[in-house]
């Protein structure tokens, strides 16, 4: 493996681990130009595709809306497996998200096993997420005690 695909994979990972990082701050603005001012974005939950975003304005929103409610969360980035080819790359990179929120006047905790199917290309020396399908394969959503 040549020394530029390890620094591609380095800075892939570091961009996944950016998102995350920036998602757990709820800086939501500031995750924007991790992605390609076109990107697309699908998040399914199950089988059920439940956003289908298209540009950083629609994804912004979407990601505003959906973090409104929730009080604090964590991400933890777990193994990502990424084919690069030049100026493009694809990868796929799981996730444990933990959401808490207010719910009937109680903590309710939503945890999430994500796997993301990315597309990433390299635009004037930095990556940028082109598209990405969100798997939230098992969800589960209870009260979470003190």
């Amino acid at each position: 493996m040549s020394l530029e695909i390890l620094e591609a994979k380095t800075q892939l990972r570091e961009l996944v681990d950016a998102f995350a990082n920036l998602a757990d701050e709820k800086r939501i603005s500031d995750q924007m130009p991790l992605f390609t001012p076109d990107t697309k974005v699908q998040v399914f939950m199950g089988e059920t595709l439940v956003f289908d975003i298209a540009g950083t304005t629609q994804l912004e929103e979407t990601f505003t809306g959906f973090t409104a409610n929730v009080k604090r969360s964590s991400h933890m980035n777990g193994q990502h497996d990424v084919q690069v080819d030049g100026n493009t790359a694809t990868g796929i990179a799981y996730c444990q998200v933990q959401l808490v929120s207010d719910e009937d006047g109680h903590e309710v905790i939503q945890d999430s096993s994500i796997r993301y199917d990315d597309t990433y290309i390299r635009e004037n020396g930095t990556w940028r997420i082109a598209t990405r399908i969100s798997h939230f394969n098992i969800n589960e959503k209870r009260v979470l005690n003190s």
